[in-house]
């Protein structure tokens, strides 16, 4: 079984590169944009000189990541592009349907979430509360070992990285990172992590791994009051299991 132990080695981060932080915060904040930026609002949004945001602008979009047109800045093809060449669909390709079916049969929050960096970002979901309706479709960020599917996904990550992650938490999550190290051979094996007790305000999930060519890129999962979860986690489990079965995408 894995412990902290394991940690003990204190592997670092993977460090940051200035002038890479600064391309990818330029195109999440185009992308989020939705009509586009012009250049003047992307320098604002990076806290940068407009005369040193241009040259990485103009880089963006010699490159196809981004396109200009009357001054304002879009996303390119280039980042779908990549994942075409990859041979890899984008998640928003697992059926809205799908997760119709299990909020139908489970009547929960329903939600396709996946990891960028170390954050979890809700894709897709099916919910009348408004509380996930605004993290998914605004894709705010949220923290791995605090949910369900983000346990799902950091497991399925190499032991440097996950190890560095884990060494990077602050105090008030070492409780969680020892509940989920002891879970981690399980989830591994299985695909599957269930009432982890790892968020806040009494909510818990039930989620399962969405696997691609024997590696999980994705999780969905249903969210309900901790009391519930509980009370249902064996169920929950099998209604995900047999539906994820049906547009798995291996």
């Amino acid at each position: 079984m894995t412990t902290s132990a394991d940690l003990d080695a204190q592997i670092p981060e993977r460090p940051r590169h200035r002038m890479v932080d600064r391309v990818a915060s330029i195109l999440e904040a185009v992308a989020r944009s939705g009509s586009g930026m012009t250049l003047t609002a992307i320098a604002k949004a990076l806290g940068a000189p407009v005369s040193s945001t241009q040259g990485l602008v103009n880089g963006l979009v010699a490159t196809g990541y981004l396109d200009e047109r009357d001054r304002v800045y879009t996303l390119g093809m280039a980042p779908y592009l990549l994942n075409v060449i990859a041979g890899r669909p984008p998640v928003t390709q697992v059926p809205h349907d799908a997760l119709e079916a299990i909020n139908e049969e489970t009547g929960m929050v329903t939600v396709l979430s996946a990891a960028v960096g170390d954050d979890l970002f809700y894709v897709d979901h099916v919910s009348s509360d408004p509380a996930y309706a605004y993290l998914a479709e605004n894709r705010l960020r949220r923290s791995l070992l605090r949910t369900s599917a983000g346990w799902v996904l950091l497991a399925a990550r190499e032991n440097r990285d996950l190890w560095a992650y884990l060494n990077a938490r602050p105090e008030a999550d070492s409780g969680r990172v020892e509940a989920f190290l002891e879970a981690l051979a399980q989830i591994r094996e299985s695909g599957i992590c269930a009432a982890p007790h790892a968020a806040e305000k009494g909510a818990d999930g039930v989620s399962v791994a969405v696997t691609e060519r024997g590696g999980t890129i994705a999780a969905v999962g249903v969210i309900g009051s901790r009391a519930e979860i509980d009370e249902r986690r064996d169920d929950l489990v099998e209604i995900l299991g047999r539906h994820v079965a049906t547009w798995q995408l291996d």
